[in-house]
C-alpha cells in the first residue's frame, strides 16, 4: 500500500473551501481554555468541511499563534465567530434553524451510537471546559446531551478528541460531501 502524495488528495485552496457546500454543523466551545484544543476544532471542522465553528467566553479566537500550531492554518479556511457568553450563541443558533446539542455525560443522555442525525438537518454540537464541561444553564437549553460511550476507568475524553468523534458520527450521517466541488 502506496501513501497517497499531496497532489492526489485532490485538497482544496482556502477560497474553495470558503465557497463549497458546507456540512451543516457548528462546534461551539462553551469556555474551553487550551488554545490547541481550539486549534483541533478548527483543524476538525475543516477536515469535516463544517459550517463553522462557535467560540464562546474564555475560548481564545485567531489570530493566534497557539491557535495556529494545530490548527495548520484552518482557522482560516473555516468561518468562526466569538460570543461572550454561551447562551448568546445557543439562541443564535436556535434562530438559525440549528438543533443544539451537549456532548455531556448526562441524566437522559442519548448514547451516540443511538443517536440518528437527520441527513440534511442543521446541527450545532456544544463542548465544554477541560475541567468542568458544558455549563449546566448551557446544557439546559439544548435539546439534549450526546454522550460517547465509555469503558475504562476515566469516563473523561480530551475535549478535542470528544468532538472529533462525536463531529465524525454526525457528519458521515449528516451529509455525504463530495470530494469533487
Amino acid at each position: 500500500m502506496q501513501k497517497l502524495t499531496v497532489q492526489e488528495m485532490n485538497r482544496i485552496s482556502i477560497s474553495e473551501f470558503k465557497k463549497a457546500q458546507k456540512t451543516p454543523i457548528v462546534v461551539v466551545s462553551d469556555n474551553v481554555r487550551s488554545q490547541h484544543n481550539i486549534g483541533s476544532f478548527f483543524r476538525t471542522a475543516d477536515a469535516f468541511r463544517l459550517a463553522g465553528v462557535w467560540l464562546c467566553g474564555i475560548s481564545a479566537t485567531p489570530p493566534s499563534a497557539e491557535i495556529h500550531k494545530t490548527a495548520l492554518g484552518a482557522e482560516e479556511s473555516v468561518e468562526w465567530r466569538y460570543f461572550e457568553d454561551t447562551l448568546e450563541a445557543v439562541n443564535a443558533l436556535k434562530a438559525e434553524g440549528y438543533e443544539v446539542w451537549a456532548v455531556e455525560q448526562a441524566k437522559g443522555s442519548v448514547m451516540l451510537s443511538d443517536f440518528k442525525p437527520e441527513a440534511g438537518k442543521k446541527y450545532a454540537l456544544i463542548v465544554g471546559n477541560e475541567v468542568h464541561g458544558v455549563r449546566q444553564d448551557v446544557v439546559d437549553a439544548c435539546t439534549g446531551c450526546i454522550e460517547i460511550p465509555q469503558f475504562g476507568t476515566k469516563h473523561s475524553l480530551n475535549v478535542s478528541v470528544a468532538a472529533g468523534i462525536v463531529l465524525h458520527h454526525l457528519s458521515t450521517v449528516n451529509c455525504q460531501l463530495s470530494t469533487v466541488n
